[in-house]
């Protein structure tokens, strides 16, 4: 369910008839929708739930909720089948208003800020569960952003808040027009740019990830464009002495964000 507005139904006891507004977007699964009340319950507009569902913690959500005077309404399962387009809600969708993405004045005021940012920069990257996956593990890495094309790349979605389990309430993600200029501009502001590429002489190992520095990420299948290739201060590799010759971007983001944690924390940092 992309954010925008959706037609109203008419069905009887549809929940569809109130689904996204302009700005607004779905956020169905029981874990997600606990996030997205926990991170920013201001941003939760209502919420509906399957009629004759009871489960204990889904209850404190509601309860939680509907103190703060979200709208909770009860519906039929194939309201909210109807919702999710198929999607698995877990009997529970919420209506979020929060911000989904940042734009580059945004982008800048984060580098202006920050002495030594740590960016995950996404070029395409389609897939939302492979959004949301890469989010979550920039959130865990301690990243500052995500950062994204606008066009021909996943937006925040229904699927990517599942994924990330709460990560979009967590770290910023900004949608930039020209992903190529956005790298020039994070040169400029002393941000190191290492992309990532199976071709790669060096090792992710044999490269210092400390300081400010943007790690960059292919698309599925195409990788790194020629663009984002040329806009890089360098490439690395990723060793595998398996037989696979290349990592889901998910996984290879994970990698990477992990090697920049083990460098800026090499006693282990602080793990209280």
């Amino acid at each position: 369910m992309a954010q925008g507005r959706r037609r109203r139904s008419r069905g009887k006891g549809s929940a569809a008839a109130d689904t996204a507004e302009d700005g607004a977007q779905l956020v169905y699964g029981q874990h997600a929708a606990r996030e997205a009340a926990a991170y920013d319950p201001a941003g939760v507009e209502a919420v509906w739930v399957e009629g004759g569902r009871r489960d204990a913690r889904l209850e404190r959500l509601l309860d939680k909720l509907g103190r703060q005077g979200v709208s909770v309404e009860r519906v039929h399962r194939r309201a909210l089948d109807e919702m999710a387009e198929g999607g698995n809600h877990q009997g529970v969708i919420l209506r979020y208003s929060g911000t989904p993405a940042r734009g580059e004045g945004e982008l800048a005021d984060l580098l202006a800020t920050e002495p030594e940012p740590l960016l995950l920069v996404l070029d395409r990257v389609q897939d939302p569960h492979n959004l949301g996956a890469c989010m979550r593990s920039a959130a865990a890495a301690g990243a500052h952003g995500v950062v994204a094309p606008r066009d021909r790349a996943a937006a925040l979605s229904p699927a990517v808040h599942k994924t990330a389990a709460g990560a979009v309430q967590r770290i910023p993600f900004f949608q930039v027009t020209n992903l190529a200029r956005t790298l020039q501009q994070l040169c400029a502001a002393g941000v190191y740019t290492v992309g990532a590429a199976g071709e790669a002489e060096r090792s992710c190992y044999q490269i210092d990830l400390r300081g400010p520095l943007a790690l960059v990420l292919g698309g599925e299948g195409e990788g790194l464009r020629r663009l984002t290739r040329e806009r890089c201060d360098a490439l690395v590799a990723i060793p595998m002495p398996g037989t696979m010759e290349s990592l889901n971007v998910s996984v290879a983001a994970g990698v990477l964000l992990f090697e920049a944690v083990r460098q800026r924390f090499p006693q282990g940092g602080d793990l209280g």
